[in-house]
């Protein structure tokens, strides 16, 4: 039985703290609204009153919190607390040069720091379910690592570079979130089509994702942008679909015609719609 900590009690810091003494660890949670870490008393949680006090016994403290500011902030309190063996397990989505910044700073003072941003929701936490990223050093990564299994359904190593796993959190959460505007786009053009939304993206199904990321999404990375549907094609079908939706809100269609109408007066309109993103990637 380990005895941890969760600092944020949030919907997903909550979730693993749940789990975690489910799983039969030894858990104290503190979050700033005490009435949150003390809802998970009824799963064998201790709520603490202050930062400091959670992490007192604690072999392994797991941070979820806010943002950079927050996480910066909840350290400070509890530096004087942590045992020399204490690990520091932060799974808030943050900014990569801070994330850097921090590590190399803790690391440096002898605090056993690691990233571990997660792809999960409240429900995959509570089920060891979904995706956590680790970044930092090797040995103290191994030294965890079973634990850190135990939290999640897909375990990755990004390396020893300590801003990696934050970078590629952004990547995900990038294409999450974009993802989630084109559907919307998507929902609204069947609104103006007289066409049932479930309908409408039960068609998306009917699209291989996954391969399109491998095939078109590798040739981009690669700066190869040998036309299979040409920009000049592209930019009309969506004039088309700007058209089929008037003047109701648009989340990501509108910004990506304005971008293919500058690639198009620069002389790109031949190439692949992939193009748009030519200013990210090397060039042949």
């Amino acid at each position: 039985m380990a005895n941890i900590a969760f600092l944020g009690t949030g919907l997903l810091g909550s979730a693993f703290a749940e789990a975690a003494a489910k799983r039969g660890d030894s858990v104290t949670a503190w979050n700033r609204s005490i009435d949150k870490a003390q809802a998970l008393s009824q799963f064998g949680v201790k709520a603490a009153a202050t930062p400091a006090e959670a992490v007192r016994t604690a072999a392994r403290v797991h941070i979820v919190l806010k943002d950079d500011a927050v996480v910066e902030e909840v350290i400070a309190a509890i530096r004087g607390e942590l045992s020399p063996d204490t690990v520091l397990i932060d799974h808030t989505t943050t900014l990569p040069a801070l994330t850097a910044e921090r590590a190399a700073r803790l690391h440096a003072a002898g605090v056993k720091y690691l990233h571990c941003p997660v792809f999960m929701g409240p429900a995959a936490a509570r089920n060891a379910q979904g995706s956590m990223m680790a970044a930092g050093p090797k040995a103290l990564f191994e030294s965890v690592q079973a634990d850190l299994a135990k939290m999640t359904g897909r375990l990755e190593y990004m390396g020893e570079r300590a801003d990696l796993a934050a970078a590629n959190k952004l990547f995900g959460n990038a294409m999450i979130i974009g993802l989630s505007a084109v559907m919307a786009d998507v929902l609204t053009l069947a609104q103006a089509s007289g066409v049932n939304g479930e309908d409408a993206i039960k068609l998306l199904g009917l699209l291989d994702l996954n391969g399109m990321v491998a095939s078109r999404g590798v040739n981009m990375a690669k700066g190869n942008f040998t036309p299979s549907f040409e920009l000049a094609m592209a930019r009309k079908d969506v004039r088309l679909m700007l058209e089929t939706t008037g003047k109701r809100p648009m989340a990501a269609l509108p910004a990506v015609a304005a971008r293919m109408d500058q690639l198009i007066s620069a002389g790109h309109g031949a190439a692949d719609a992939s193009i748009v993103g030519i200013d990210a990637v090397p060039r042949p």
